[in-house]
């Protein structure tokens, strides 16, 4: 009997030590702390583009030499990748980095239909007239910011390199000229581990 119930018990514990594992303690890290968990694009990667490519666009004279802070609008960009990665996410970081030189000024995109429904309601006679905005006074922007991530993977036996380009360009509204446009390369090297049980 007990050497029944000692089997019954280790095989249990076995059992339970080969189910599934959940995360149940967590920890705040610094947000700027290099991350190489995995072979995916990650927040470091995301970090470090853009601080390399807001420096390189606010040292162009474009931006750098105009006599007042240019009007930029950042639009979208083209993820040319296997990998799902939030665009939008990169390119708001980008618009956040720019704003905080004080060098330009943003448009923004995606409020305009907010923008455009805020005006009938002001219109509707809801909003006193000396307060009241409508069409017509908004600003233009002088330059669109645009751009695409692309990506190589290669893998050999239990090697594998990742490699990352994220374009950006600057195109003048009025000319329709890339004003400026600058790359930033990416290459991240993993090795696979052998996992025991």
């Amino acid at each position: 009997m007990r050497i029944l119930l000692t089997a019954l018990i280790t095989s249990f514990l076995a059992l339970s030590a080969c189910g599934p594992k959940a995360f149940v303690k967590g920890d705040y890290q610094d947000a700027e702390k290099e991350n190489n968990m995995n072979d995916q694009w990650s927040e470091t990667d995301m970090q470090k583009t853009v601080k390399d490519m807001v420096a390189s666009m606010t040292r162009h004279p474009a931006i750098a030499k105009a006599k007042g802070p240019p009007i930029v609008m950042v639009t979208n960009l083209q993820n040319k990748t296997s990998e799902h990665i939030d665009t939008q996410s990169i390119m708001d970081m980008v618009r956040v980095e720019l704003t905080n030189t004080g060098l330009v000024s943003f448009i923004d995109k995606e409020a305009r239909t907010d923008i455009a429904e805020e005006y009938q309601y002001q219109n509707s006679g809801m909003t006193s007239e000396e307060t009241k905005k409508g069409p017509g006074g908004q600003v233009g922007a002088d330059y669109i910011v645009n751009g695409r991530i692309d990506s190589i993977v290669q893998e050999v036996g239990k090697e594998k390199s990742v490699y990352y380009k994220i374009t950006l360009n600057m195109t003048n509204l009025k000319t329709s000229v890339i004003s400026w446009t600058d790359q930033k390369q990416i290459r991240k090297y993993f090795k696979k581990k052998s996992i025991g049980l």
